[in-house]
């Protein structure tokens, strides 16, 4: 019995440790600097009511005009998300990531609506300011997700933002967010950021050589 406890004990110190503040803090803040986190972007506006806000970032050794095409690929059917697509897929997503930009998938405007799979919520893109600002929000209004662009030490710094609100929610679903979908958006978002900023550097021409 005795072991029993011990170990309820330890699990219950472990997830203190693993859910608690400062861990929450990391999953929701990674890559960001505290001014990044702290920061008001274009598009914060769309969603002021928020259970959960996500600040996430990645510096990229070229240029925002050079990273600007693979976010605006982005989607269903259309450029994939760069993370995990087998995992996107197991939900119904039917993402398949590019290894190269997609010329029919550049001309995305304000009010284009993209799908997130068959049963997803529609995004519709709000903010289409390349190659700084680009800002989606959910059909029902309960997420924006936003892209910030600013130049960096001659490259890029990439900043995502997610803003969450679920006013219905219950303790339970409260707690299945912060136990599980928390910890796991940030290995999605890590993979997708790390993504994009590999395919953007990739692509970027040598120094010295002109593109043909």
């Amino acid at each position: 019995m005795n072991l029993v406890v011990k170990g309820l004990a330890g699990a219950a110190l472990l997830a203190a440790v693993a859910y608690g503040p400062p861990a929450r803090r990391w999953y929701l803040t990674f890559g960001a600097t505290p001014e990044e986190v702290a920061a008001a972007m274009p598009g914060d506006e769309l969603l002021a009511g928020t259970d959960l806000v996500s600040t996430r970032a990645v510096t990229i050794d070229a240029p925002p005009d050079a990273v600007w095409p693979w976010l605006v690929q982005m989607g269903s059917h259309r450029g994939g998300a760069y993370t995990y697509d087998w995992i996107e897929n197991l939900f119904g997503l039917d993402m398949h990531s590019a290894d190269r930009i997609l010329p029919q998938f550049q001309q995305l405007t304000v009010g284009d609506v993209l799908p997130l799979g068959a049963d997803g919520p529609d995004m519709r893109v709000e903010i289409c300011d390349a190659p700084r600002t680009l800002a989606f929000r959910s059909a029902d209004g309960t997420w924006v997700w936003i892209f910030g662009l600013s130049a960096h030490r001659g490259g890029t710094r990439l900043v995502s933002r997610n803003r969450i609100a679920v006013p219905t929610a219950s303790p339970v679903r409260r707690l299945v967010s912060r136990v599980v979908l928390e910890p796991g958006s940030l290995i999605m978002e890590r993979k997708m950021l790390n993504g994009i900023r590999d395919r953007a550097e990739a692509d970027r021409p040598e120094p010295g050589l002109v593109p043909a």
